[in-house]
C-alpha cells in the first residue's frame, strides 16, 4: 500500500494530538519511570521525539531553501548527549517540549507545495516525502514505548511498517504472514493479527504470535 503524503501528514497530525493526550498531566515520578526501551526512561523517549521534530524541522527549511544540512549538529554522539542531558528536565517542561516541536515541524511542512516533497535531505540521503515516513515511524512506535496507555496502530500504518521492516528477514528464510510473504526461502509460519506483526518486526512486545519454528531478525533498514 502506497499512501499520499498529505493522507500521512493528517494520520500524523491526528498521532500528534493522541501523544499529546497520553501526555498530558504527566508526573515527574512518571517522567523518571521505565520505558518499554531498555535503558531509557519516558524522560528520554519524550526528548528523543522532541529532537526528532526538530531535526526534521531543520531538514525542511533548509531543503526548501535548496539546501542540505546534517540531521543533528555533531552527528550520532550529540543527539545521544541531547537526549541524556533533557531526559532529567521535569515533566512540564517534558511535555511543552514535546508539543510545541511537534506544532513548528507541522507548520514547517505546512510550507512544502505539492511539487517540493522530493526535494533531496540528507536523512538516508532521501527526500521530504522520506521525512514525514520517519516521523510517521518514529511517533507511532515510541509512543507505545511510553507505556502510558494502549496505542493502537492503524492497519495503513500497520501495512507501511510490515513492508518498510521486511528487509529484517534473515536471508534464505521466508515468513509467510496471514496476508503475504516476506523474503525468499525456507518458509517460517508466523500466525497472529498484524499489530502484533508489526510489533514484532519491529523489536517490541509480540507475545499473541505463534511461529512455526524460532527466527532471529537481522538489523533495521
Amino acid at each position: 500500500m502506497s499512501l499520499p503524503t498529505n493522507s500521512i501528514r493528517s494520520m500524523l497530525r491526528a498521532d500528534h494530538a493522541r501523544l499529546a493526550d497520553l501526555i498530558t498531566g504527566l508526573t515527574d515520578d512518571q517522567a523518571r519511570a521505565d520505558s518499554a526501551l531498555p535503558g531509557w526512561s519516558r524522560g528520554h523517549v519524550l526528548t528523543h521525539l522532541a529532537e526528532h521534530a526538530k531535526a526534521l524541522k531543520r531538514q525542511t527549511e533548509y531543503a526548501l531553501d535548496g539546501k542540505l544540512v546534517d540531521m543533528y549538529d555533531g552527528g550520532p554522539p550529540s543527539r545521544a548527549a541531547a537526549i541524556q542531558a533533557g531526559s532529567s528536565r521535569p515533566a512540564s517542561a517534558l511535555v511543552d517540549d514535546v508539543v510545541q516541536s511537534a506544532k513548528e515541524l507541522e507548520t514547517a511542512w505546512d510550507a512544502v507545495g505539492p511539487n517540493d516533497w522530493e526535494r533531496p535531505v540528507t536523512y538516508r540521503n532521501g527526500t521530504l516525502e522520506g521525512i514525514v515516513l520517519a516521523r510517521w515511524r518514529e511517533l507511532e512506535i515510541h509512543s507505545a514505548d511510553l507505556n502510558l496507555g494502549h496505542v493502537d496502530w492503524s492497519p495503513e500504518f500497520c501495512d507501511y511498517i510490515i513492508g518498510f521492516l521486511s528487509p529484517r528477514v534473515p536471508s534464505g528464510v521466508s515468513v509467510a504472514l496471514p496476508d503475504r510473504v516476506l523474503g525468499d526461502g525456507e518458509p517460517v509460519h508466523v500466525s497472529g493479527d498484524p499489530r502484533e506483526i508489526a510489533a514484532w518486526l519491529a523489536g517490541r512486545d509480540h507475545s499473541g504470535l505463534t511461529f512455526s519454528q524460532p527466527i532471529e531478525l537481522g538489523p533495521w533498514p
